[in-house]
């Protein structure tokens, strides 16, 4: 993809410039966002305590959150509350039929569901910042704690939140790329400098071996080519349509194809499974001392590294997989109906139910491939991590973002690019036409 882009036409694309200039200014006011910290805390017995608690709460939520959380800055809750709000809502737009309705009705319908979302990232904000404000307290994190603390940090931290979703939203509109998914992937990418120098840190003092060194960087460089070619790769159903008469004129039949992703589900099984997984660590690192003997056992077999929670990581992908493709990413029923509106059929299957069975079959045998695809990649730097001892500090759920979230914003380049190519193209041809009319035709004998 990055072949196709040119450089010179981006320069002549001004349009595109202020798009991309606009989306980086609001990058950094995420970035600067992060090192504001929350009134009231004692910030050197913070660090202390998330130095400690770094495998639960400095898990997947640290990296959301660009390490805002481990400073806890304004965006320690990060965007991930407005997107499991989404995920909510169209978890339940396809299984409700109040929502479902909503959603078939257009515009106004859509306005509704985005103003479900904002209802429940608000709801789940104000009950994951109270959470939090009780940690911090019984943590004696906090310089003067009480109910104004607790108030004015669930104030600050859900106006954290609402000010990146408005972010995101801005940058979608008004830049280029997907608002939220960039406000992620700044975060990783953020990190990412600091994990190389400590990586190569430890190699210079002699702790890991050159080979060792070489050895992580060919499989980094591996791993993200793997993900390119499974994300790019597509079953394509073949389409046929029939030929159809308007009017006097008969036109031919055509024929496409319908193309089904490798992974339709993205990388949310990842981040459910991986949430669900690191929750036991994160409640145990909050409640200290009072860690119970149901707790301490749970820890001891479902501890990062550990083969129950290989196994169970690998399950929860494998669940989460077809169900998110089931219930939203692809839904075979109306896919079917949406081609028989259409007149559309796949050659020798039967338009209706039949059709419907047929696609279900090919999407369980392709999710196989799919979910065993994200499963490995998310298994591997756990398996390097706590197996091998090898301090590979590149998840497998922030490969997959960065990656992804790197190929949508090069494809939606690549479409701004070829609307001002084409801007350029119908205005040479106008300028064209009006010399052309200047000149006088030749009179009919």
């Amino acid at each position: 993809m990055a072949a196709n882009l040119s450089w010179a036409t981006l320069g002549k694309a001004k349009d595109l410039r202020q798009r991309i200039v606009f989306t980086i200014l609001l990058l950094m006011v995420y970035r600067l966002g992060t090192y504001i910290p929350v009134p009231g805390i004692d910030g050197t017995a913070l660090r202390e305590f998330m130095d400690k608690a770094g495998a639960g709460i400095g898990g997947i939520l640290a990296m959301f959150t660009g390490g805002a959380v481990r400073r806890m800055g304004i965006f320690a809750l990060g965007i991930m509350p407005y997107i499991s709000a989404s995920i909510i809502v169209q978890l339940l737009s396809s299984m409700l039929p109040k929502f479902e309705q909503l959603k078939k009705e257009g515009d106004q319908g859509r306005k509704k569901l985005n103003q479900y979302t904002r209802y429940g990232t608000v709801f789940l904000a104000v009950f994951q910042a109270w959470g939090i404000a009780v940690s911090i307290e019984a943590g004696d994190l906090a310089h003067n704690p009480g109910l104004y603390f607790r108030l004015a940090c669930v104030v600050t931290l859900v106006g954290g939140t609402m000010f990146l979703m408005w972010l995101g939203e801005q940058i979608t509109a008004r830049g280029i790329g997907n608002g939220v998914s960039l406000i992620i992937f700044t975060g990783i990418v953020a990190e990412i400098p600091k994990a190389i120098a400590q990586f190569f840190s430890q190699g210079r003092s002699g702790a890991i071996s050159a080979p060792v060194i070489i050895g992580v960087i060919v499989m980094v460089i591996v791993v993200i080519a793997f993900v390119v070619f499974m994300e790019r790769s597509l079953r394509k159903i073949h389409i046929q349509y029939p030929r159809r008469q308007v009017g006097m004129k008969v036109y031919d039949g055509g024929s496409s194809h319908l193309p089904i992703k490798v992974n339709p589900a993205g990388v949310i099984p990842a981040i459910f499974a991986s949430s669900l997984l690191l929750l036991p660590t994160t409640i145990s690192a909050f409640s200290g001392a009072a860690t119970g003997p149901i707790m301490s056992t749970i820890l001891a077999y479902f501890g990062p590294g550990q083969p129950l929670y290989l196994l169970f990581f690998t399950s929860l992908i494998v669940f989460f997989s077809y169900f998110y493709t089931a219930n939203v990413a692809f839904k075979t029923e109306e896919v079917a109906e949406n081609l028989k509106n259409q007149n559309g059929f796949i050659p020798g299957i039967r338009p209706g139910a039949r059709t419907v069975e047929y696609l279900d079959y090919v999407v369980n045998r392709v999710l196989v491939l799919g979910s065993g695809y994200l499963a490995l990649v998310c298994l591997l730097p756990e398996i390097l991590r706590h197996q091998f001892s090898v301090p590979f500090y590149f998840g497998g759920t922030s490969v997959l973002i960065v990656v992804s979230v790197t190929m949508d914003t090069i494809q939606q380049i690549q479409s701004h690019l070829l609307a001002h190519q084409y801007e350029g193209l119908i205005e040479k041809s106008q300028l064209r036409g009006k010399k052309r009319t200047g000149t006088k035709a030749p009179a009919r004998r």
